[in-house]
């Protein structure tokens, strides 16, 4: 726990340090040279001293150092050891200078052993410090015209000798800081701020490509102007300052160009397409760019370039431009050039009017322009066709189509070329007429129009004049319907041809259109007779033809008429039909009129059958008449009448008269209650039955039968039906009994006694007697 160090070291001397131990009472340290033979040095320290000097020590030396802790007895308690060098011996300066104003150079002989050296330059209070290898060394950093007091220390990897003896140096003056200019192309202007304890000062010019003599001036001033110099040229500037005795300071030194001659022979081209002029000039010596202003009242346009020719764009047309250039390098600028006038393209003209002054003609104006001398009008068709004028004036006239679209550009031209485009115009004819128009009768109201397509035209616009007003129907396509026409009119059509640039046309021709007939109106419908029905409807038309027709289940019946009505004829019993009227003229055909229902009055029955049921009642039966719905029969006679109304195909008729001719009568009856009368063949009844019969035996198988006739004329016929057979019975003409013999005895009879029609028939509804 007990150690050793070093905390500075010297030529001579060697600074030691070292902890307490405890128990010791004094420290010895003894250093031992190593390499050295006899040279030793013993010190002894009290217990209370803890850090100590070894002197008198031989620099650049190695020394081992060993310290002992001893107690009050003498005996060692600790110990140490540690190797360490002196520094090197302190050097002697043999001299300081000062070559520039900010360090001062110490020469000085080498000592034995050091590796580096410690140059110190104090001003007062400051110090400066460098450290060096070898001699000669040198301190900066240092300000000019100053004395400094100057030492040097020697170094090893020991430490750092003594300073040596001092010797004083001055910095020389500082240099004087110089600003140049070239106020002319043969001249250069130096200046400079005042230098701290300077007396004068020199200052030299020379070309630095070193040609020509070299220039220098003495003086006290601060600014100097060589003159009659070479324009554009580099020149090389030196100057310095003295101090009172003649010392010269730093110097500076500066390189400066003379500002260049004033461009020659400035030539102007200009670009008329693209507005721009190159200028171009003969180069100058020692420019390193050029400047090209184009000045036009207080526009100022700029060019710059380093090469003997530069481009101004943008420049305005109708405009008169001076053109000048300047040359420049890092001296200044030279004079500008003569100014070059340039006279600019003229602009597009303005003001551009187009008008149709006639029809067929274009006229086209426009407002004159600065600098043009004459003008050029292209006038382009949408068909590709490009025709022009060439003018001195402010005007051309062109000719011109229908529905075409010209495109018009004015230019002016003038000794530069031709003025930019302007703005392009465009005039739109008004379209053509629509050609072949024609129109179609869709109805009473209503005209379908077409026409070929015109050149031009956007939109069409029909016009129909009739009656007591008009009709207007706009439409993109070409045709048109015109509706809400007033029927059996005619029309003044004009089809107008529109465009959105020039509008309508209203010079188009118009055609006259009649429209369709009217429908007529069918006011009443009377029957002449069944088949035969009589139409009236008011007419409505001028010059029309009216067809009627009755459309039903039993087909088409006509009638045609100029007048207001017509008759149909032969149309079919027990039908319905939907009877119109139509109205046609050379213009065309009118809607139908409104339907009116035709019946007509139903069929009589083709057949009537009539049965005689008993001697009062009688049945009729007939077939179905079409159209009918009920039906009345009558048997009529002077004795009276006989009447049936029914659903049926049938009917029985009581209170009928014996023997009686009648007259027969059918009506049918339809739906709505038309009647049909029918007539048929008369009908007589059966004669009467006999009364008072009366039958008498004749014997057990004979039978006699008496009656009392109706009628002498009528014939009567006796039946006996039994069990065991039939018999008959036929008494002569105008006899009123009849005898019956061999029949079956035992048995019981039916005896009727019936009047024999003219047909032969015989009546069974007579009365019947049993015999038995």
């Amino acid at each position: 726990g007990f150690s050793l160090s070093i905390y500075n070291v010297t030529s001579r001397s060697i600074y030691l340090r070292w902890p307490r131990f405890s128990g010791a009472s004094s420290y010895r340290v003894t250093a031992t040279a190593v390499n050295t033979v006899g040279h030793s040095l013993l010190s002894y320290f009290s217990d209370v001293t803890l850090k100590g000097t070894l002197t008198s020590l031989i620099p650049n030396t190695i020394y081992a150092i060993q310290a002992e802790a001893i107690d009050k007895n003498g005996l060692i308690l600790a110990e140490t050891q540690i190797m360490q060098s002196t520094a090197p011996d302190i050097p002697a300066i043999e001299q300081a200078y000062s070559k520039l104003s900010n360090s001062i150079t110490v020469e000085w002989r080498a000592v034995p052993g050091a590796t580096s050296y410690l140059l110190t330059a104090q001003d007062g209070d400051s110090f400066t410090e460098t450290v060096v290898t070898n001699s000669p060394g040198t301190v900066t950093g240092l300000k000019p015209a100053t004395l400094y007091r100057i030492t040097i220390r020697s170094i090893n990897s020991g430490g750092k000798s003594q300073p040596s003896p001092f010797r004083k140096a001055k910095t020389v003056l500082a240099a004087p800081i110089l600003s140049v200019s070239s106020p002319s192309c043969d001249s250069i202007a130096v200046s400079w701020k005042a230098v701290y304890m300077a007396a004068g000062f020199s200052v030299s010019l020379m070309r630095s490509d070193g040609l020509g003599r070299m220039l220098k001036e003495n003086t006290t001033n601060t600014s100097l102007i060589f003159t009659n110099l070479d324009p554009g040229t580099l020149y090389t500037i030196k100057a310095y300052a003295w101090n009172v005795n003649g010392i010269p300071g730093d110097d500076f030194t500066y390189n400066q160009r003379t500002s260049p001659k004033t461009p020659a022979d400035v030539q102007v081209a200009f670009n008329s397409g693209a507005l721009r002029a190159i200028v171009s000039w003969m180069p100058t010596e020692g420019a390193l760019t050029y400047s090209v202003t184009a000045s036009s009242g207080l526009l100022k346009l700029k060019c710059n370039t380093s090469s003997a020719s530069c481009m101004v764009p943008s420049l305005q047309c109708g405009s008169e431009y001076y053109v000048s250039v300047t040359a420049y390098n890092d001296a200044g600028s030279s004079k500008p050039t003569d100014a070059v006038s340039l006279k600019t393209i003229p602009c597009a003209p303005v003001n551009v009017s187009i008008e149709e002054d006639e029809p067929g003609h274009l006229l086209v104006s426009w407002s004159t322009v600065n600098f043009g001398h004459y003008y050029v009008v292209f006038v382009k068709s949408d068909d590709g066709l490009e025709v022009h004028c060439n003018t001195s004036h402010t005007q051309c006239h062109f000719p011109s189509d229908c529905g075409f679209t010209y495109f018009i550009s004015v230019f002016a031209y003038n000794k530069a070329g031709q003025s930019p485009l302007g703005d392009v115009f465009n005039y739109s004819t008004a379209p053509c007429c629509p050609g072949d128009i024609r129109a179609a009768v869709v109805s009473g109201d209503t005209l379908r129009v077409t026409w070929a397509p015109v050149r031009g035209a956007e939109m069409y616009a029909t016009r129909a004049r009739g009656g007591s007003g008009e009709v207007l129907c706009n439409h993109t396509a070409a045709a048109c319907t015109l509706s809400a026409l007033r029927c059996d009119t005619r029309y003044d059509i004009t089809v107008y041809s529109f465009s959105e640039a020039r509008g309508s046309n209203t010079s188009c021709a118009s055609k006259s259109v009649a429209t369709a007939p009217c429908s007529p109106e069918i006011k009443n419908i009377s029957k002449e007779t069944l088949s035969v029905i009589s139409v009236h409807w008011q007419s409505n038309n001028k010059e029309a033809t009216y067809i009627v027709t009755a459309r039903g289940e039993a087909g088409l019946w006509h009638c045609t008429s100029s007048g207001n009505s017509c008759t149909l004829i032969n149309l079919p019993c027990g039908s319905a039909f939907s009877v119109s009227a139509i109205a046609r003229s050379p213009a065309g055909q009118s809607l139908p009129s409104y339907s009116v229902p035709l019946e007509t009055a139903p069929c009589c029955p083709n057949e009537l059958i009539l049965t005689q049921v008993t001697q009062s009642v009688t049945n009729i039966s007939w077939s179905v008449g079409m159209g009918a719905q009920t039906y009345v029969t009558a048997l009529e006679s002077p004795k009276g009448q006989a009447k049936c109304h029914t659903l049926q195909n049938y009917c029985l008729l009581g209170c009928i008269t014996c023997g009686t001719n009648y007259t027969v009568s059918l009506k049918a009856i339809s739906e709505t209650g038309l009647a049909s009368s029918c007539t048929y063949q008369g009908y007589s009844s059966s004669a009467c039955c006999p009364s008072g019969v009366k039958l008498y035996r004749l014997g057990n198988n004979g039978i006699r039968v008496y009656w009392r006739a109706s009628d002498e004329k009528i014939n009567y016929n006796t039946d006996l039906h039994g069990s065991k057979g039939n018999f008959t019975c036929t008494p002569s003409s105008g006899l009123s009994h009849c005898d019956i013999t061999e029949i079956p005895c035992g048995d019981v009879y039916t005896v009727v006694v019936s009047p024999v029609t003219d047909t032969g028939l015989k009546l069974t509804f007579c009365p019947k007697k049993i015999y038995s």
